[in-house]
């Protein structure tokens, strides 16, 4: 499990730039504590973060339409989101701590797209931070 600080650290040693990638998957939750680590790193890069990702691995097809590098420590680098294009998943970007986060609503559209076993606890976790009942974001 990764926490926090070590997400925080892994984004930067990627030199994608801080005004160029967000991060999305789970990473939103922990970055506004409503989980305490996630496994792997979802990241949406534009412009030159998406060329320096593409250069640091292989682009390829995602499932959902988006192209998708996949990097070492458990890195992914997406040019959308779930078919969204980077620049609107931008729009509704936050910072917390210096980095790009996605807002908590794409990341339950999504999960709920998705709706893993996995998700589940994710949903009503999410569904509770954004009714106000949970930990403040």
């Amino acid at each position: 499990m990764l926490t926090w600080n070590e997400v925080r650290t892994r984004i930067g040693a990627l030199g994608l730039g801080a005004d160029d990638a967000v991060l999305m998957g789970s990473g939103p939750m922990l970055a506004h504590g409503l989980v305490d680590g996630i496994h792997d790193i979802d990241l949406v890069a534009r412009g030159v973060a998406w060329e320096r990702a593409a250069r640091l691995g292989t682009a390829e097809p995602g499932e959902h339409g988006d192209e998708v590098v996949h990097l070492h420590s458990s890195v992914e680098v997406f040019s959308g989101w779930f078919g969204r294009p980077a620049d609107e998943v931008f729009s509704t970007a936050t910072r917390v701590d210096g980095i790009l986060v996605g807002s908590l609503e794409e990341v339950l559209a999504f999960k709920l797209v998705l709706g893993r076993p996995k998700d589940l606890a994710h949903i009503a976790l999410l569904r509770e931070a954004l009714r106000g009942d949970g930990p403040s974001v």
